[in-house]
């Protein structure tokens, strides 16, 4: 979902530091980028712990209020996006289900995609908290692909980042990279799955 169907970087970047900047802790942006993006907050936190020296005690109390921040930031700034609406609702009437698995947690999902009106097109909403072991693993995938009772390789997962596109790899499903959410096109995502046909 971020950075796929919605350019969220930048708010979970903003939540998170403002958490943590309420006990002196900060992440870059640089290193947000590079080494945290992507990953559930549970997992970015127990990093802080081991490279900074973070307090465990704080984590719920610090994942909590970035929660918080991340709906304030969504309700400011989701909204829907046509490219979005188009491809999900043209996939839709041709046939194909589409699941949402993400590393954030249910109520940031669920809020971005009613905010973004993609919600009546989705068939599933997987988050971090509905699988033990988030992204890189293939865990979300995997349970995706069980529920909607297919194959990996009748799967095309959207990926943007190296903890997605991992789990996306290890899940033997096929995967379309995404550099920016503009990208999500329905002829981008037809051709990708003419290709695989083939």
């Amino acid at each position: 979902m971020d950075g796929v169907l919605i350019d969220a970087k930048d708010w979970h970047y903003e939540a998170l530091n403002r958490a943590l900047n309420h006990f002196g802790y900060n992440i870059s942006r640089d290193s947000h980028l590079t080494t945290y993006d992507g990953l559930p907050t549970r997992d970015k936190l127990k990093m802080l712990t081991k490279a900074y020296g973070l307090p465990t005690g704080l984590h719920d109390f610090i994942n909590t209020l970035k929660q918080s921040y991340t709906i304030e930031y969504c309700n400011q700034f989701c909204k829907p996006t046509f490219n979005h609406q188009y491809a999900l609702s043209r996939l839709k009437s041709d046939g194909y289900r589409l699941a949402v698995c993400s590393n954030s947690i249910k109520n940031s999902i669920t809020t971005m995609m009613s905010l973004s009106r993609l919600d009546e097109y989705l068939d599933l909403i997987l988050s971090n908290q509905d699988v033990t072991r988030g992204k890189p693993d293939p865990e979300i995938y995997l349970s995706a692909i069980h529920t909607f009772g297919i194959e990996p390789h009748e799967c095309l997962i959207l990926e943007d980042n190296e903890h997605g596109i991992a789990a996306a790899k290890s899940s033997g499903a096929h995967l379309l990279k995404i550099g920016v959410p503009s990208d999500v096109r329905y002829d981008k995502i037809v051709d990708k799955i003419k290709e695989i046909a083939q």
